[in-house]
């Protein structure tokens, strides 16, 4: 088994941070002190070479997301944090509030001024970004680049999954509600909507962008409820409780009169009522990755750009059930 620091410090009589400091900072500690570990060190054949290499290796990383308020890119941000400590990475957070301009003025910003750049969910165009970089270090989440390396959800999985079960308890007309005109998140998974529920013979309903929230979904209740369908996919969970809390306030039932369907599988989707029925999509794994990719790219600038593809899967629960003739149901009760 490989020697490791800890044993460094026991065998040296010195704790663990002067171990560490001992090959990162020598000059922090006196010479009798420094002799004492470097001689445990070479006892017991720990490379004293390590510590060097793991201080040049040490990296400032800006993860700029869109809205750190949302579960989903927390989860991101502390994967990616947790993902690349050991190695000395410090992660430097922006929210750019899900406005472009702000992303644009912010890497532009950083550039130069950190080792690596990773953007998640990008308001901005791929090529922009790329630009705006130039030659730090850059990884894309949730948007494509040929010029950068990359990290993809794939939405079409989640959604063809989603489809096919509401299709199958019945539902034959869905609507679907945009997210932010500026994600291309939002565009990719309305054309996979849009093409699953044509090859099943389904109607589908686009309904205009809302905001990105509780409230975005609320406001598109009313629209939603307006189309006839009987099920809906939002752009994502905290708009899908949105849709949940409107609809429910204008007297209807989920999943009795409308099945409701999120995008994300954040902690929400198990805390509301009912527990939302929602498309999984790994960020966690996402931050993980795009701390490795940024290692593997500051280790090797000239390296092709690479794509990682993550799948989507869908998570059942409580807030989708078979159709119902809600315009029945609705003149049955009223006539009573």
């Amino acid at each position: 088994m490989t020697p490791t620091l800890t044993e460094v410090a026991k065998r040296a009589g010195v704790s663990l941070s002067t171990a560490s400091r001992a090959f990162s900072a020598p000059d922090r500690i006196s010479s009798d002190t420094l002799a004492r570990v470097i001689a445990a060190a070479d006892e017991i054949g720990y490379s004293a070479a390590r510590g060097v290499e793991q201080r040049q290796s040490a990296t400032t990383v800006a993860v700029v997301i869109p809205d750190i308020g949302n579960t989903v890119f927390a989860s991101f941000v502390k994967s990616a944090e947790a993902q690349g400590w050991p190695r000395r990475q410090t992660v430097v957070l922006t929210d750019t509030d899900g406005s472009s301009d702000r992303e644009r003025e912010v890497v532009g910003d950083l550039q130069g001024r950190v080792d690596a750049l990773i953007v998640c969910a990008p308001r901005l165009p791929a090529e922009d970004i790329v630009q705006l970089a130039s030659d730090t270090p850059l990884v894309l989440v949730n948007r494509l680049s040929d010029a950068c390396d990359c990290v993809v959800a794939d939405s079409q999985h989640g959604i063809r999954q989603a489809v096919d079960y509401l299709f199958a308890l019945g539902h034959a007309h869905i609507a679907y509600v945009q997210g932010s005109p500026q994600s291309w998140s939002n565009a990719q998974r309305v054309g996979a909507v849009e093409e699953l529920c044509r090859e099943r013979g389904l109607r589908i309903d686009i309904l205009g962008w809302q905001q990105e929230t509780l409230a975005g979904g609320h406001a598109a209740a009313a629209s939603v409820v307006a189309t006839g369908a009987t099920a809906v996919i939002a752009h994502n969970d905290p708009m899908a409780i949105g849709v949940i809390n409107g609809v429910r306030a204008m007297g209807f039932s989920i999943p009795d009169d409308l099945s409701v369907v999120g995008i994300d599988d954040s902690p929400l989707a198990q805390l509301c009522h009912p527990t939302l029925t929602s498309i999984n999509v790994p960020m966690a794994r996402a931050g993980v990755i795009s701390a490795d990719l940024v290692l593997q790219r500051t280790a090797d600038p000239a390296a092709a750009p690479r794509v990682i593809h993550l799948p989507t899967q869908l998570v059942v629960r409580e807030s989708t059930g078979p159709a119902h003739d809600r315009v029945f149901r609705q003149t049955a009760e009223t006539d009573r």
